[in-house]
């Protein structure tokens, strides 16, 4: 698809290359020649197989991780370090278990050094995330899926231009996840804010996104790029959803020629 030049980006990677080594001192290619651009408030989700370099890119969109050669520039300012304004979900939140919720959450504005004059915004983030009334409740005593919400709120209080999700709701059940994924889909429409997302469900991808960027098994290079144009709220059985499923099971050769099963509950 022909670049549009009136395209409104915040994101750059240009030309990527990312090589390690492993525990036997030899190089591996996590990322080879990796091209992309984001849109300004766009939603992406990023899926392939595992070690395909998924999290390898998302670090090194955050700054957290360097690469060998190419770049990634953000708003004309190439990425070298870590930066409030991309904040990074983890996948499994990294609460911090000595502190309840409330100051999980205020945690990144006293090491900013602005707790001070942002206190007043930690009530605001609790609500947003559906967390208000367990303000005082330690990691140990809620549940897996408000632990992500706590973590996502510690994220987003530090008001970044990008959030950067690592397969935050890998590890949740089914309904807890779709419950995560309603949340994220509100403060996406709520801010405005860019996401990048990277999971294994194509299901999740497709209920979220309005792109869907594939990568090859290592080394990793990005082999397609899908534009899912149904409007929100999507429906997961519905036939708009379905045929972009079956597109991107094709993809990765998984499509089966039998139709899809309908389940009535």
């Amino acid at each position: 698809m022909a670049e549009d030049k009136n395209e409104d980006y915040i994101l750059t990677i240009d030309n990527l290359r990312r090589v390690y080594k492993d525990d036997d001192g030899a190089d591996v290619e996590a990322l080879e020649d990796v091209n992309l651009k984001v849109r300004r408030g766009e939603f992406i989700s990023i899926i392939g197989a595992s070690g395909c370099g998924k999290t390898t890119l998302l670090r090194t969109i955050a700054g957290l991780d360097k690469p060998d050669s190419g770049s990634i520039v953000m708003d004309d300012h190439e990425i070298k370090k870590p930066d409030p304004e991309r904040g990074y979900v983890f996948q499994q939140g990294g609460l911090f278990n000595w502190l309840t919720v409330k100051q999980n959450i205020a945690y990144g504005l006293k090491t900013r050094k602005v707790y001070k004059s942002k206190k007043q915004d930690v009530p605001k983030y609790i609500e947003l995330v559906g967390l208000k009334g367990f303000e005082d409740s330690y990691p140990y005593q809620i549940s897996g899926g408000m632990a992500q919400r706590v973590a996502i709120a510690r994220t987003l209080i530090n008001d970044p231009r990008i959030l950067l999700l690592d397969e935050p709701m890998g590890a949740l059940d089914s309904f807890t996840r779709a419950d995560i994924q309603d949340k994220l889909r509100e403060i996406h429409k709520l801010n405005g804010i860019t996401m990048i997302l990277v999971t294994h469900d194509i299901d999740e991808a497709i209920y979220l996104s309005d792109r869907i960027v594939i990568m090859t098994p290592r080394p990793g290079k990005i082999s397609n790029i899908f534009e899912v144009k149904m409007e929100h709220p999507r429906q997961r059985g519905g036939v708009d959803f379905l045929e972009m499923r079956r597109k991107l099971l094709k993809e990765f050769d998984l499509a089966t020629a039998q139709p899809e099963p309908e389940y009535n509950i």
